[in-house]
């Protein structure tokens, strides 16, 4: 009888956290819009050079931001972008100094030093600040 009773209840705590979490977690494709505010996308390429990378950035579930100086790029992951974690650290093994869609990156949690997840890159969409026109 009293399991009878606990079961819906449990079930309606557990609904309610979820639809909570799902209402604290923030818009993720906006977070990449306001990263890439002012900048205007170019054509897709398949790799970068890992030497001119200054920082990368992560958009939970969602991207990796590469910041190459005048040229930033986004990786939108064929597979894996559920492994993307702004907490994590990315690991790349390459033998050679490009960082190509056909690469993979390991999601490393730093305080464990475990493995998270695998992400499978895409292709890099260079975004640049767009040029104002001179007035003349």
């Amino acid at each position: 009888m009293i399991m009878r009773k606990i079961i819906p209840l449990m079930a309606g705590v557990l609904l309610l956290g979820a639809a909570a979490a799902q209402a604290e977690r923030p818009d993720r494709e906006a977070e990449l819009a306001r990263a890439l505010e002012g900048l205007v996308a170019g054509e897709p390429v398949d790799c970068i050079d890992t030497y001119r990378i200054q920082s990368s950035r992560i958009i939970q579930d969602t991207a990796i931001i590469y910041d190459l100086g005048p040229v930033t790029y986004v990786n939108r992951p064929r597979a894996g972008a559920e492994s993307l974690n702004r907490w994590d650290a990315m690991l790349t093994r390459l033998p050679y100094p490009r960082l190509c869609s056909i690469d993979t990156v390991q999601m490393i949690d730093t305080s464990t030093q475990m493995q998270t997840g695998v992400v499978f890159l895409g292709e890099f969409v260079p975004y640049r600040r767009v040029q104002a026109a001179s007035a003349d």
